[in-house]
């Protein structure tokens, strides 16, 4: 596949319906992780003009700043802290409409407004968080979540899954 994207769709269901086939072809025949982290994160910039995309990957009792498109941010996120540590720590993906409102939010960025957050497992543990930010409140719903975890399929290392 070339690397450049055609992003059709008006609607945001439609676009992942359209970048969801190049996500496959972009990532699927290419072995390394770090650098399909790279291409997704790049990928949905590029789709959705997201302030931020990218992945924090688990080390000890930490998520580290891995593959990421955006401003800089946050290197380190303790376990439990903020919107990353917290869908770490509970398992589960987190939509967050007004990061504002949120308590124990980490603004990395104060043009971050909304926010989505997806653990990735592997041996029944989390391994990796994607993050998602916007500059826009209440930017991403369920159609995020759904289409997200779908293409983050591509990406996992052998023998994981993205769901506990």
């Amino acid at each position: 596949m070339a690397e450049d994207l055609k992003i059709n769709g008006e609607t945001r269901e439609e676009i992942y319906k359209s970048l969801y086939p190049q996500i496959q072809a972009l990532l699927e025949a290419e072995p390394d992780m770090i650098a399909n982290m790279a291409n997704f994160c790049a990928a949905i910039n590029e789709a959705f003009n997201f302030l931020w995309v990218g992945f924090y990957l688990v080390n000890d009792k930490q998520l580290i700043l891995g593959p990421f498109q955006g401003p800089v941010a946050c290197t380190r996120i303790d376990f439990g802290r903020g919107v990353c540590g917290t869908s770490w720590k509970s398992e589960k993906a987190i939509i967050v409409d007004d990061v504002d409102s949120y308590p124990g939010h980490i603004a990395c960025s104060s043009s971050s407004r909304s926010e989505i957050v997806i653990p990735l497992f592997f041996g029944g543990s989390v391994w990796a968080v994607l993050d998602v930010d916007s500059a826009i409140l209440a930017d991403f719903t369920k159609i995020d979540l759904d289409w997200l975890i779908k293409m983050l399929f591509f990406i996992q290392p052998v023998g994981t899954t993205l769901l506990k």
